[in-house]
């Protein structure tokens, strides 16, 4: 076996370079990667570094996390898994002694060791890396790998959509319609929601949505996305509003949306301040930020081998390992084409 991994050289900058075969210890697989899909924040990464920076400048840092494969070895105490299963990795391990994790909010853990990001940085952009066996999971097999490796993203919203306590006959507007939004959609709609709005202002993404089951699409560039809703849902506005896109602008038009007794869910990542009127939703709305997911991951694989869940549809574009430098320039330069990017790793 041969190992590369693709690191961050400088914002800007990925180099692929050999690497040593990690070894499993007791209690973890090593997985042969084959996808890996391209998120938001890996775009952020590329673009700016990290969100938290290394405090070793020295710091190697990898980009991906979201990833499945096939079991390349396992360690002596692994019990689940043998060489040659198909599994994905739940890319964060907490510590699971702090009392989030004694709670079950591990998602929370303050000491949670994610990939491509603090304290290692360690990326799944390479051919084989470890994972502990508690957060490896077979796939099943009507399901590929790369429907295992968009697993991560579709987790994302279904805990968002958990959080919200999505019902059928609420009233949604999902503000953004990149792939956390899709993912949000597709579980509220499995959750029986099917009165949803999703808003955007880039129409192919608001194609995707009406063919993955929006009732309604607004383009915020031709349309006033308030204003529409309210033309659509009423005067009282949404019960659930979701923000996806990661804009203060999308964040302020939140309470502009909500109703009486409903709930905003912040699921993006929203830079800087964002003012809030609370004397406008000082009809006891609920505000929520939501991060990752924690449990999620058993019933968004069977959503998804059920075909309740739509993930392949919405991967626009698949790179080599090789093209790994394209694929990030591209994913900046083509954000109006690219819904989902995903790169298929070379065998070694």
């Amino acid at each position: 076996m041969k190992n590369t991994e693709a690191i961050l050289v400088t914002p800007g900058t990925m180099r692929i370079q050999d690497a040593p075969v990690p070894a499993p210890k007791e209690d973890e697989i090593l997985l042969k990667v084959e996808y890996v899909g391209i998120c938001g924040s890996d775009i952020h990464g590329f673009e700016s570094g990290p969100f938290i920076p290394p405090k070793d400048p020295r710091q190697k840092i990898g980009l991906g996390h979201e990833c499945a494969g096939t079991v390349a070895a396992v360690g002596a105490k692994v019990t689940k898994f043998k060489v040659g299963d198909r599994v994905n990795i739940e890319p964060g391990v907490p510590c699971g002694k702090c009392p989030f994790c004694l709670s079950g909010r591990y998602n929370i853990c303050p000491d949670v060791d994610f990939l491509a990001t603090q304290p290692n940085y360690r990326g799944a952009l390479t051919n084989y890396i470890t994972h502990p066996e508690a957060f490896t999971y077979k796939l099943p097999d009507n399901m590929s790998t790369l429907e295992g490796a968009l697993v991560e993203p579709a987790a994302v919203g279904f805990h968002a959509a958990m959080e919200a306590e999505v019902k059928p006959a609420k009233k949604i507007v999902i503000l953004g319609a990149g792939c956390i939004g899709l993912m949000t959609l597709q579980a509220c709609r499995s959750m029986g929601a099917t009165e949803i709005i999703v808003a955007d202002v880039i129409q192919k993404r608001l194609d995707m949505a009406k063919q993955l089951g929006a009732a309604y699409v607004v383009n915020g560039k031709e349309e006033d996305t308030v204003t529409r809703t309210r033309e659509l849902f009423g005067d009282w506005g949404a019960d659930i509003v979701f923000e996806t896109a990661g804009s203060p602008v999308t964040a302020r038009q939140t309470t502009q949306l909500v109703s009486r007794g409903g709930r905003i869910m912040i699921v993006g990542t929203v830079p800087g301040d964002t003012p809030i009127n609370f004397l406008s939703i000082n009809r006891e709305v609920k505000i929520q930020t939501v991060f990752r997911y924690a449990n999620n991951y058993p019933m968004t694989i069977e959503a998804i081998s059920s075909g309740r869940f739509d993930v392949t549809s919405m991967v626009t574009d698949i790179y080599d390992y090789r093209q790994v430098q394209r694929a990030f320039e591209e994913s900046l330069s083509r954000k109006a084409e690219i819904i989902k990017g995903v790169i298929k790793m070379e065998d070694q």
